[in-house]
């Protein structure tokens, strides 16, 4: 323990802030891995065989096409009944995008 008083604002005197560093968390991250993360989480958690799910990236000028491949027969599942589900992972991986500045699509490929 410290011997010295609680409260002893006195200590905090010397700490100097970096007013150089950046603003935004970005640090090495990759551009779009939110967006990519995101697509690849949601169809693991939709089909019945989450090892098959492979999602492929090209990137742009503040761009992220993001392609998805799962197993043939969990296509359905991720298409969904008039391709519901997939303008609703699409919707959701668009706003993570948003999140992280890139704009984000989703192809759901063979």
């Amino acid at each position: 323990m410290s011997d010295a008083p609680v409260g002893d604002e006195g200590d905090f005197e010397d700490d100097e802030v970096d007013e150089e560093a950046p603003d935004d968390d970005t640090g090495n991250r990759l551009v779009g891995a939110i967006p990519r993360n995101v697509v690849e989480y949601i169809a693991r958690q939709i089909v019945d065989e989450p090892d098959a799910v492979v999602v492929e990236a090209d990137e742009g000028r503040g761009r992220i096409d993001l392609r998805l491949h799962v197993a043939p027969d969990d296509m359905g599942k991720i298409i969904g009944k008039r391709g519901r589900v997939a303008q609703a992972i699409r919707s959701v991986v668009r706003a993570a995008g948003a999140r992280e500045g890139v704009e984000a699509s989703v192809d759901i490929v063979d």
